[in-house]
Parts: C-alpha cells; sequence; structure tokens
C-alpha cells in the first residue's frame, strides 16, 4: 500500500518544481499564483498576490471559471512544505494544464529565505 509519502514522491517525478532561489521570478512571469492551503494556512500568512484554492477542491474550483479555461496558463502553486502543491501539479498536468510548477519546500523555504509574505487585514472592531 502506499503512503502519501509515497505518492508525493512519485508526484514529483512528473512535473517540474521550482527551487526557492528562481521562485520569485517562476512567480513574475506567471498568469497565477496559487496557494494550496487550507483557508485557515492561507489567513495567517501567505505569498503576496496568491488566490487560495485549497488542494481538496482545486480541480472543481478551476472547472468551474472561464479564466481558468486556457490549457496553457502559466499556474504556479505552493502549499506549506510542497507535498500538497506537488499533488496538485501533477493533477493539473493530468486534467490537460501545461505550464504548471510548484515551489520546492513551498511557504516554509519562502519564509526562511526571508521572501515577503503577507497577512490579509481584519477589520477594527474597536
Amino acid at each position: 500500500m502506499k503512503t502519501a509519502h509515497d505518492l508525493v514522491v512519485e508526484a514529483r517525478t512528473r512535473i517540474r518544481e521550482v527551487p526557492i532561489a528562481d521562485a520569485e521570478a517562476a512567480i513574475r512571469e506567471a498568469d497565477v499564483l496559487i496557494d494550496v492551503r487550507e483557508g485557515d494556512e492561507y489567513h495567517v500568512a501567505h505569498i503576496p498576490g496568491a488566490v487560495n484554492i485549497p488542494r481538496g477542491v482545486l480541480e472543481f474550483k478551476l472547472s468551474g471559471m472561464p479564466e481558468f479555461d486556457s490549457r496553457d496558463l502559466a499556474i504556479v502553486l505552493y502549499c506549506k512544505t510542497g507535498g500538497r502543491a506537488a499533488l496538485a501539479a501533477a493533477a493539473l498536468r493530468e486534467v490537460g494544464y501545461l505550464q504548471v510548477r510548484s515551489v520546492e519546500g513551498g511557504f516554509d523555504a519562502w519564509c526562511a529565505a526571508g521572501l515577503p509574505q503577507t497577512t490579509p487585514s481584519l477589520p477594527d472592531f474597536s
């Protein structure tokens, strides 16, 4: 029986991962940056410009959004450490997206490299 780790290792053989040193450039060149973490993770902090579409609903959300009809979109994905993003990138390749990459090491590597992050502002109820 395969483990989640096995699935991630297998997915990484079928996708392109962007080393953290090249991540900012890849994101600038992308049409969209997708954070595949859960909403609560995204709301703590995320990469500026990222849209949050959790891994569990990614294929469903993209198939229902006309702006994602083109399979030539340059898509960069990330999660916390890279596993969910690797699985998501493999799934998007399987449904026909041609330019999908994931950030190696995910948000943890991004933060460790001292790269910018943002936190959504909350309303002031005082």
